[in-house]
């Protein structure tokens, strides 16, 4: 009896044991996010209670605030132009024309299906809720600088030109665009080219349709605006996507003599990734200050959101629709496994993009939770991410149909057929051309408002709360690349197996014979052996070691 006892004291004992070391891996292998999430709650709670310090905060106290979070986006997007260009390169040029081409297919049908999907969500939410409708006068929400010129043909001339850069150092800081310039003017200007006229003293107007002074008294010189091509500090993401794909496609075609190049953009690109460990592991103390900095900056946030409640409410509604509903019931229609878990080995990359609010600068955190977490094939990961972190902008598309709408309603715009398809084309459009930098969507919203006739200044209205739902649309975007990665790598798997088997075939045609005697013999007969190397996924990678 004591015998059995003591069998069943220790039974429960190594039952015990081995809860507490399931509960210690679990704890150890998803640290990382356990302090990322911390982090988001720390930072909340301080910049709340930073709120109530009296006197209140100066700028220059921000600053000091936020200065860890700049780091961290710094190293962050220090890594963007090392990782875009050698993982596209390397992913390409592992691939053959045929694989790449069918896999670059599959991706960009994903994106533009989601991205509409996306919109015509925002669309459906919009016209059913009434946000504009339920809101406040919009002379009383809080506005900010809306004094934006564009012309839509620009912006997308904009977005084919930065497609091929004229330089290709300089694209990695510097891209062209079309800015449209003040000039002060008097003379020779038409009506239609006066955007505003103040004129102090009696004009008269010619059958020419010029304003020249009456009896010479002098009229004040008139805002006249002209387009002029200008260089504006920022990563050409665009052009750094086209010649990277370009170069990893005739690199690949390039057989034996593009390998010396293919291994050194191999090995940037790993190192690269090794970095982003170093730096993420960093990023919970970044992630902390940047929120508290934000909520400090706030105004007034019960106005705010007491004046921006429904339109706040439905773009976080269609948000959490296409990021838990929408993508998640796409990946298991096509993959026919669970959705949450994949969803659960991205949360790192999401937690990033929630307190980075850049898609680029989650983009290294993203690749690798694909990679180490979800098992995506690094070939697939190298091509998707950085393309679909520059064109596939599923949050941004929702935000601006949703945003445009509000606006309509909020002014009493006519809101028929022609403009919800209007919007729903152009939103989409626009959302790839997006820039994966915090707020880029305001920028290309601009393009939406043009589109439909709406005022482009108007876009101020939804200032006060954008810094907030930037985070959140952002985080989306992430979240579509991800699902996307997956999706691409389930249908792309009989190419990749093909791949992978012609590799093996490549590697044992180079090395003949059938034992490790008869390899050596057949390679070399300097005293050397050769070995394939085992980091690089049978690839037929060879290295020597000195025989020993």
């Amino acid at each position: 009896m004591d015998n059995i006892n003591m069998d069943n004291t220790k039974e429960t004992n190594g039952n015990r044991k081995s809860i507490s070391e399931k509960v210690r891996t679990i704890l150890l292998n998803n640290l990382l996010i356990f302090l990322l999430i911390l982090s988001l709650i720390l930072g909340i709670g301080l910049g709340t209670a930073l709120r109530t310090v009296q006197p209140p905060l100066k700028s220059r106290d921000i600053g000091y605030l936020r200065f860890p979070g700049d780091l961290l986006m710094n190293m962050l997007s220090f890594l963007i132009v090392p990782l875009i260009i050698s993982s596209l390169i390397s992913g390409l040029s592992s691939l053959d024309t045929r694989a790449s081409g069918k896999i670059g297919l599959r991706a960009i049908i994903y994106y533009l299906t989601t991205t509409l999907a996306a919109v015509i969500l925002g669309i459906v939410l919009s016209v059913t809720i009434q946000p504009g409708s339920r809101g406040g006068d919009p002379d009383d929400i809080i506005q900010g600088d809306g004094d934006r010129v564009v012309n839509t043909v620009d912006t997308f001339l904009d977005l084919i030109r930065q497609c091929f850069p004229d330089n290709i150092v300089e694209m990695c800081f510097k891209k062209t665009l079309t800015e449209q310039v003040l000039k002060n003017d008097t003379t020779g200007k038409t009506v239609d080219d006066v955007n505003t006229t103040t004129v102090s003293m009696v004009t008269t107007n010619n059958p020419d349709g010029t304003v020249t002074p009456d009896n010479g008294i002098m009229v004040e010189p008139v805002k006249v605006y002209e387009p002029m091509l200008v260089k504006q500090d920022g990563i050409n993401v665009l052009g750094m996507v086209v010649f990277s794909v370009f170069l990893g496609v005739i690199l690949g075609k390039m057989g034996p003599r593009g390998k010396p190049l293919i291994d050194l953009f191999d090995c940037i690109c790993e190192s690269t990734m090794i970095l982003v460990k170093l730096v993420i592991w960093y990023s919970p103390i970044g992630i902390m200050c940047l929120i508290a900095a934000k909520v400090v900056e706030i105004d007034d946030l019960g106005k705010t959101f007491e004046q921006l409640a429904f339109y706040f409410l439905t773009v976080m509604l269609g948000l959490f629709l296409h990021g838990f509903l929408t993508l998640p019931l796409l990946y298991f229609v096509i993959v026919r496994k669970n959705p949450f878990l994949y969803l659960y080995g991205v949360l790192e990359a999401i937690v990033t993009a929630l307190a980075t609010a850049s898609s680029s600068a989650t983009m290294p955190v993203t690749m690798r939770c694909l990679e180490d977490r979800n098992g995506v094939d690094s070939r697939v990961v190298k091509f998707v991410i950085p393309v679909g972190a520059t064109i596939n902008m599923d949050g941004t598309a929702l935000y601006e149909a949703v945003a445009v709408l509000f606006i309509g309603q909020m002014r009493g715009f006519d809101m028929d057929i022609g403009r919800i398809i209007t919007i729903s084309v152009t939103a989409t459009a626009a959302a790839i051309g997006a820039a994966g930098v915090p707020q880029a969507g305001l920028v290309t919203m601009v393009i939406v408002l043009s589109a439909v006739g709406f005022p482009t200044e108007d876009v101020a209205l939804i200032l006060a709360v954008d810094w907030l739902l930037d985070r959140f649309r952002t985080a989306i975007n992430v979240l579509g690349d991800a699902f996307g990665a997956g999706i691409v790598h389930h249908l792309s798997r009989d190419e990749l197996q093909k791949l992978d088997n012609y590799s093996k075939s490549e590697a044992s045609n180079t090395v003949p014979g059938s034992t490790r005697s008869t390899e050596n013999n057949a390679l070399l007969n300097d005293n050397t052996r050769y070995k394939n190397y085992s980091g690089t996924d049978n690839d037929g990678y060879i290295e020597k070691e000195e025989e020993t």
